[in-house]
């Protein structure tokens, strides 16, 4: 893919402005007395200097966050190294546990043996030790731990290998078609491998999918014991609308960053992979930002990437699994288990009533065909971005969302002494999925539970959801409780705020 600018092209020049002016000036000789020589043998000038310095590690991307245009690519698609970038993906596993309940953010994780002995960047804690999942989750964000990474894959796979399965089965479910994970973590491992457009898209995901959890990709630092941790992204608090996302290292793979940026109603998620220095990667992702988040459209919904269930890694596949070749085809979940949790290792209570570890249904996943959707497209057809990007503000599916997205309580049938002849009732459409801002109070297994939230909720927020709407989204096994029909961001926010001053736990998102 080759959609860029020279302004951002070719990173390894970025390198040249750092060095002093006598460096400089030597290089710039040596340049123009190549250039003589090429031109003397009748070669180009231009092409060899481009070898030189092109740096064959780089890769980049910048999509727009609200409509899904692709507003710079430079080898998008060619096969990269994830290095700690891989974490998102644990984290983003993470996110899902939490909101279907089979975990909170108080639940110990234990430290294996395996995982206390994993290289720096490392919490420290010794085998037999365990952390919060929340520390777990902030030390992912902050300090790439190895070990905490580690210790969250044996927790929720059973075996790391198991979450690594899991891992690339969910990448598949999100579109990311050439993405392959073998660790949790992201140390080296030559069959781990991704692209940035594979990388953007799961940005792209963890901010629409898990808005009450995004924020944790801000902090800043955060204490641990007698430690204070602070956050590898040098962009967070230095780059004006910059929010987060994630860092990457290792010798193979350069330096890697994906960054989300928000900025005066524009949204984008950008990636740089294979940096020469974290430096010039910086400089890189500072420069991607400036030119391509002015460009970003005020328009679009943002739902970009579909939350489809991923193909749960049964417990017996546990010893073949890293062996196990995985197909470059993106699959749709013929199951709605993709939480579930091994029959092996340690199993989290449940949250709920009624819900259990045997109620969870085991399927394989079926082929799907490729999607429109340009940054899901393994390839850039600039021509049809915008049309492409039309599809994406169509509703959503019917069939995804549930009946009741009223508050409306049908009429008792009247009692008849006399025989009515019966009529069959014309079958309604389903209701349409509001659009706009919603706010979430949280998730159940059972749709009239989630109804009885959204019910007391109501009750609870007086004015500030007198005009809202109340309704159900099913996701795999939990029902999202949600309110839409908010004017705007501030409406939406302020119905939150209302709720949280009478314990109700919300947050705000756009639909």
């Amino acid at each position: 893919m080759r959609i860029k600018s020279s302004v951002v092209s070719q990173s390894g020049f970025f390198d040249l402005a750092k060095r002093p002016f006598g460096a400089l000036s030597k290089m710039v000789g040596r340049v123009v007395l190549a250039g003589a020589i090429a031109s003397v043998t009748l070669a180009a000038p231009a092409l060899a200097a481009s070898s030189n310095y092109a740096n064959p590690k780089y890769s980049g991307i910048v999509i727009d966050a609200k409509t899904g245009k692709i507003l710079y690519g430079e080898d998008a698609d060619e096969l990269r190294y994830p290095a700690s970038l891989t974490k998102m993906m644990t984290l983003y596993l993470t996110f899902e546990a939490l909101e279907a309940g089979r975990i909170t953010k108080s639940t110990p994780i234990p430290f294996s043996k395996n995982a206390s002995s994993e290289p720096p960047s490392k919490l420290g804690v010794r085998a037999g030790q365990s952390i919060t999942v929340e520390q777990a989750i902030l030390s992912l964000v902050t300090r790439s731990a190895n070990d905490a990474a580690t210790a969250l894959g044996e927790y929720l796979g059973g075996s790391e290998q198991r979450f690594a399965r899991m891992m690339t089965n969910k990448a598949r479910a999100l579109g990311m078609t050439r993405t392959t994970y073998r660790n949790a973590n992201g140390l080296p491992n030559p069959e781990q491998r991704t692209t940035a457009r594979d990388q953007a898209r799961l940005g792209l995901a963890l901010r629409q999918h898990f808005p009450q959890y995004y924020d944790y990709f801000s902090t800043r630092s955060f204490q641990f014991g007698r430690q204070t941790i602070g956050n590898h992204n040098r962009l967070l608090g230095n780059v004006r609308g910059v929010d987060g996302i994630k860092t990457g290292y290792t010798r193979a793979s350069g330096f890697n960053l994906v960054t989300s940026a928000q900025l005066e109603g524009r949204s984008i998620v950008a990636v740089v992979m294979g940096g020469t220095s974290g430096g010039s990667r910086d400089a890189q992702m500072r420069r991607l930002v400036a030119k391509y988040m002015p460009a970003a459209s005020r328009r679009g919904d943002g739902n970009l990437i579909a939350e489809t269930k991923s193909a749960p890694v049964p417990a017996e596949e546990t010893e073949v699994a890293s062996a196990a070749p995985v197909a470059e085809t993106p699959v749709v979940a013929a199951t709605a288990s993709g939480h579930d949790l091994p029959n092996t290792g340690p199993v989290p209570d449940f949250r709920y009533n009624g819900e259990s570890a045997g109620s969870v249904q085991m399927a394989y996943a079926g082929s799907a065909r490729a999607s429109d959707n340009p940054v899901l497209s393994p390839k850039i057809v600039p021509n049809t971005l915008d049309a492409q990007s039309l599809k994406l503000r169509q509703p959503v599916a019917a069939g995804m969302i549930d009946t009741q997205v009223t508050n409306a309580v049908p009429k008792k049938a009247e009692a008849s002494a006399k025989a009515e002849p019966v009529e069959v009732a014309k079958a309604e459409p389903m209701p349409a999925q509001p659009q706009g801002w919603v706010i979430q109070i949280g998730a159940t297994p059972d749709k009239d539970q989630a109804m009885t939230l959204l019910g007391n909720a109501k009750d609870k927020g007086g004015k500030a959801l007198q005009n809202a709407k109340p309704f159900t989204v099913a996701f795999g096994q939990v029902y999202r409780a949600r309110f839409g029909g908010f004017d705007d961001q501030d409406a939406a926010v302020n119905a939150c705020k209302a709720l949280k001053k009478k314990g109700i736990s919300c947050w705000a998102s756009q639909q």
